[in-house]
């Protein structure tokens, strides 16, 4: 890939080729990205009381659009069918995710849909009891086995990105990790693929995305750089990891028109934003610095 912006259509072999990347365009850090560990009891105890995700988010004064109705349906029986118990922590109250929301939004996010599906999907249910304070600050938290969920920013900003203002209906994210990312993505795409490589965690995901019973989401246990070819061609692939390449068998599962929004890089990575333009074409763009966990191959 040349330094030239923007030259485009480019072959195949260009967009995965490692040693012609473009130089990083500097700016905010994102922090982590993949993963964490929770207990099913948590929905009865901390779930979000369900009126508040049936509202629709208000940005200056006007309503943006809410979130998949099938989703905050599902979100909504949870909470009904959960002993109702009175909440232990202020910190992981509806108007603290509310004030999450709003941070992100402060931090450049537009895309109203991607802001009420953070509204919706309540972020400390997918972590440890003991960290489940700190869930709606704008960091990343470990979820165990080297992985972490990813700060609410940089969730927001990857899907706005692949989402583009425009309709998904068939996504697929690698690196299911603890779910907290695959549940928002629920809210925004008609259909959800996700694949985790690391065993634990996959079962994680499921206990926690379990008690929500979100029709649209797939989990997939397997090795993420192949992807899921039975499921292909997607409009929307989403990375949660970083490698020194975006695998090519994903650029191939990639609908033509559809975005690929991946991290890219060693110790400095960058957002990447791979458009399938045709057959043998792809167009590439660098977007802001990032640092998540190491994209690797095969199943543990």
């Amino acid at each position: 890939m040349n330094d030239k912006p923007r030259t485009f259509p480019l072959p195949l072999s260009s967009v995965v080729d490692a040693g012609g990347k473009k130089p990083v365009v500097r700016g905010p850090v994102a922090t982590p990205q993949t993963a964490t560990q929770n207990a099913a009891q948590n929905a009865a105890q901390h779930a979000s009381r369900g009126g508040a995700a049936g509202q629709p988010l208000y940005q200056g004064g006007r309503a943006v659009a809410s979130p998949s109705k099938s989703h905050r349906e599902a979100l909504e029986r949870a909470v009904q069918a959960a002993a109702p118990a009175p909440r232990q922590n202020p910190l992981v109250s509806d108007a603290v995710r509310r004030a999450m929301v709003e941070r992100v939004a402060k931090q450049g996010v537009q895309d109203g849909v991607v802001l009420a599906a953070l509204d919706t999907v309540p972020r400390h249910l997918f972590m440890e009891e003991g960290l489940a304070a700190q869930a709606y600050i704008d960091a990343s938290l470990p979820i165990g086995h080297h992985q972490t969920i990813s700060q609410p920013y940089i969730v927001a900003r990857m899907i706005e990105v692949m989402r583009n203002g425009g309709e998904l209906k068939r996504v697929l994210e690698i690196g299911t990790g603890c779910g907290y990312q695959a549940a928002v993505l629920a809210c925004v795409a008609r259909e959800v693929w996700s694949i985790e490589r690391i065993k634990p965690l996959h079962e994680l995901a499921k206990a926690n995305l379990r008690p929500l019973r979100v029709p649209n989401l797939r989990l997939h246990y397997g090795d993420g750089m192949l992807g899921l070819p039975q499921a292909a061609p997607f409009d929307g692939i989403i990375l949660a990891a970083a490698g020194l390449e975006v695998p090519r068998a994903l650029l191939e599962q990639l609908a033509i028109g559809g975005r690929l929004v991946a991290p890219v890089g060693a110790r400095a990575q960058h957002l990447e934003l791979i458009t399938r333009t045709a057959k043998a074409e792809w167009v590439s763009t660098t977007l802001e610095d990032c640092h998540f966990v190491p994209l690797r191959p095969g199943t543990v």
